[in-house]
């Protein structure tokens, strides 16, 4: 599991291909991405779901830039569920 620090303390969160970004400073976003990418991969879980929340968009830009630079994504692209713009789906390399 991953942790990241909250004003309350460590989050700890499953690794089951849906991260939900709210439990983490937005600043971690980011770092926190790239380590549940590995996570999920070292579990052989190829389709991620990627909540970020709608607010600004800022969260959402961070989190597509980051998903730009990995060549492990294969591609991307904003939940066509409930979620909508509030969340990003993600499909990983075998």
């Amino acid at each position: 599991m991953l942790t990241g620090e909250e004003i309350n303390g460590p989050v700890r969160i499953p690794i089951d291909g849906v991260l939900d970004l709210h439990a983490f400073p937005p600043g971690e976003a980011a770092s926190v991405v790239a380590e549940y990418i590995a996570a999920c991969m070292d579990r052989g879980i190829r389709e991620i779901t990627i909540i970020h929340g709608k607010g600004t968009g800022a969260l959402r830009r961070t989190v597509h830039a980051r998903l730009r630079r990995d060549p492990r994504v294969l591609s991307f692209g904003l939940d066509p569920g409930p979620s909508g713009w509030g969340a990003t789906r993600v499909r990983l390399s075998s």
